[in-house]
């Protein structure tokens, strides 16, 4: 890796080098290394690009690293990514994509990952975008995520976009059941001529599931949001959705949440709030010493962190 690669990585994934344990690092469109534990193997796919990582029942405490980082300019690649959770699991995911682009064309990453969670398992997904570069070249990144839940599973999502991204097309599908939990925590900021759009939906499907799905964001200058959030509850369930966005400049913001109940013991909330920063918030900032832009800055990483 050179070092513009080691810094992609540090950004999407906390780390300088190849971890330890399991983990698949994928680099300009191409498999860079991988390896397998005791307990989690990671499979190339023969039929497509992408790998298929299967975590053994009962084990606890594991991480996998799967990191890709795009630095050449133009590459469009799309992976699918299996993750296979067996019963009475507990472990960490950490995904994530880094774009470097100094140069003219499109730089394109659109993962589909799918996750099977067997009975009682438990998860927890990281997942970072960022890009970065001075070239003319747009970054782009569309990541598909689709949830299945047996009995009494456990998943919780925490994605976040902060800086970089031209476009972005961000799907998340959820399919529910018995007392499975869902998770989910999104923070993305955007700014320039930048667009976002996130869809969420998930289905309630078994007895006594419940889902918690928030949305935070922030657009500046003339950039362009939209949120959309569909939970049906198609059992006894509980589902709630919220989408709290600070708009500033001359961007744009759409909130649309949908809840759906089709039965009668489904208990569904769902919020948005759009608006700027409170100017009595800035204020009370710029009397300890702080610029107005400073002041922003410290209000939007509260609200982002």
């Amino acid at each position: 890796m050179d070092q513009i690669q080691k810094d992609l990585l540090q950004q999407v994934a906390g780390i300088h080098e190849i971890p330890e344990g399991a983990y698949s690092l994928r680099i300009n469109g191409a498999m860079y290394a991988k390896n397998s534990s005791a307990h989690i193997e990671i499979v190339k796919k023969e039929d497509k690009p992408g790998i298929d990582i299967y975590v053994k029942p009962h084990t606890k405490g594991e991480s996998v690293h799967i990191p890709v980082l795009l630095s050449q300019s133009g590459i469009k690649e799309l992976v699918y990514n299996d993750f296979h959770i067996g019963e009475d699991c507990d472990v960490t995911i950490v995904a994530g994509c880094g774009i470097h682009n100094d140069g003219t064309d499109t730089s394109v990453h659109s993962g589909i990952h799918a996750f099977y969670l067997e009975k009682g398992a438990k998860v927890k997904y990281i997942e970072k975008h960022y890009g970065e570069g001075d070239g003319n070249g747009e970054r782009l990144m569309n990541p598909t995520t689709i949830v299945h839940l047996a009995e009494n599973a456990y998943m919780e999502m925490e994605t976040a976009q902060i800086k970089g991204i031209d476009s972005t097309n961000r799907l998340t599908q959820g399919y529910l059941g018995d007392k499975a939990t869902l998770i989910i925590h999104e923070k993305i900021m955007t700014h320039g001529k930048q667009y976002a759009k996130t869809q969420f939906e998930v289905e309630l499907n078994g007895a006594d599931c419940g889902t918690h799905v928030v949305s935070r964001s922030v657009a500046k200058d003339s950039s362009k949001q939209e949120f959309l959030s569909k939970i049906n509850g198609n059992a006894k369930c509980s589902g709630h959705t919220e989408c709290d966005a600070i708009i500033m400049d001359q961007a744009s913001v759409c909130a649309i949440p949908e809840i759906i109940a089709n039965h009668v013991d489904a208990s569904l909330i769902h919020e948005a709030a759009i608006g700027k920063i409170a100017g009595e918030q800035l204020i009370k900032l710029m009397t300890l010493g702080l610029t107005e832009k400073e002041a922003e800055e410290q209000i939007i990483s509260g609200f982002l962190k």
